[in-house]
């Protein structure tokens, strides 16, 4: 059962060390990621797992690494060496983690791929919450990369409107509206987050969670969206 989420983007300029001079243009983002995972940590869930896009479908153990080397800072997170790498959105996710002191021995990680269709990624999340009593998901994705001239994927009119209804759905932990979002049309605005957005949606099921928006920014023409969904605890030890 998923007991509590946090939904947060992985751009590698998240970290300050990337970022370099442009750290700061960053720091309302951040911090807003900082408040997401820490209320999930606070619920203590008993199996926490980051989910995020890549280009295959993978689950990872508590032995594969974090690196951004490739984006010119030579700083890794947990694992081991020569363990699995992990790919950019697990490995921003446990930058958030350590950054918030969590220990990621106990931490797994789920790689679902960006062309995966949505009925996969709503029955991934199924099972993953059926698998763990008390299941808490740090869930990293951006939104479109198309929302201005100077975007990555250029300015597309429906980058802005597909962005807002991911921020609504995540506001108001509207699943059924996570299910609807269409892959193509997903893939065609270069919306990374998608695939975890839907296995989010797949773990919440129909129960009830209290939802709170805490950022949404496209700084750099790519849409950044931060919530926090938390469910009435259950018990320990159920």
């Amino acid at each position: 059962m998923l007991v509590a989420a946090a939904v947060c983007p992985h751009p590698p300029i998240l970290v300050p060390q990337v970022a370099s001079g442009a750290a700061a243009e960053l720091d309302e983002l951040r911090g807003a990621c900082d408040e997401a995972v820490r209320r999930l940590l606070e619920a203590e869930p008993g199996r926490l797992v980051v989910v995020g896009g890549a280009p295959h479908t993978r689950g990872y153990d508590a032995t594969a690494q974090g690196d951004l080397r490739p984006y010119g800072v030579d700083m890794r997170f947990g694992g081991r060496p020569g363990g699995p790498r992990l790919p950019l959105s697990l490995t921003i996710g446990a930058w958030l983690l350590q950054r918030a002191s969590c220990d990621l021995g106990g931490v797994r990680y789920q790689a679902v791929g960006f062309a995966e269709p949505a009925s996969a990624c709503l029955r991934l999340g199924e099972q993953m919450a059926a698998a763990h009593p008390r299941l808490g998901l740090l869930v990293m994705g951006d939104g479109s990369a198309c929302r201005t001239e100077q975007a990555p994927g250029y300015l597309d009119e429906r980058a802005a409107p597909y962005d807002a209804a991911a921020a609504r759905a995540l506001a108001s932990a509207d699943t059924a509206a996570l299910a609807a979002l269409d892959p193509a049309l997903s893939q065609e605005l270069r919306a990374a987050g998608r695939a975890a957005w839907q296995v989010l949606a797949g773990a919440a099921g129909n129960a009830a969670f209290t939802a709170e928006l805490l950022a949404d920014q496209a700084p750099y023409g790519v849409g950044y969206l931060v919530a926090s969904w938390m469910t009435a605890q259950v018990p320990h030890g159920t």
